[in-house]
């Protein structure tokens, strides 16, 4: 059940004017609307959840499944893979409340700000490994 007034439960179920660059059953992904560099995209749950905090061990896979499908999202765009970063932030340090994860490149022209802000291994922020650590240790 979403929450009311959630944009990206808006976004998601289609009542938005946002431009969906990719939808399958369980996800959507949209360009950010503060990219942090060239190419910023989102991926986010169509089932709310408010963060990664709230899942658990079971939901594991389907954490990889969308680290999976926003890079072949990049591959199919032509966006480079390897230059890139996707991750979650944790809160308090997330500005919606609701599972997504960003994929980012090319990670290298980030300006100072937003690799502070995306800086994995940071207690706000965790790359897509990292998120698979966190939920396997719970």
């Amino acid at each position: 059940m979403s929450p009311t007034n959630c944009i990206f439960c808006d976004i998601s179920s289609g009542k938005s004017e946002t431009i969906l660059e990719c939808e399958t059953d369980e996800f959507v992904i949209f360009k950010d609307i503060r990219p942090a560099s060239k190419h910023h995209y989102l991926i986010v749950t169509k089932e709310h959840f408010d963060s990664l905090k709230v899942l658990d061990k079971s939901h594991e896979k389907m954490v990889l499944c969308m680290e999976e499908t926003l890079k072949s999202f990049f591959k199919s765009k032509g966006i480079c893979t390897t230059d890139a970063l996707f991750g979650f932030h944790m809160p308090p340090f997330i500005s919606v409340k609701h599972l997504h994860m960003h994929g980012i490149s090319p990670r290298s022209e980030m300006g100072f700000l937003a690799r502070l802000i995306f800086k994995p291994s940071a207690p706000w922020f965790k790359c897509a490994k990292e998120a698979q650590a966190y939920l396997n240790a719970k």
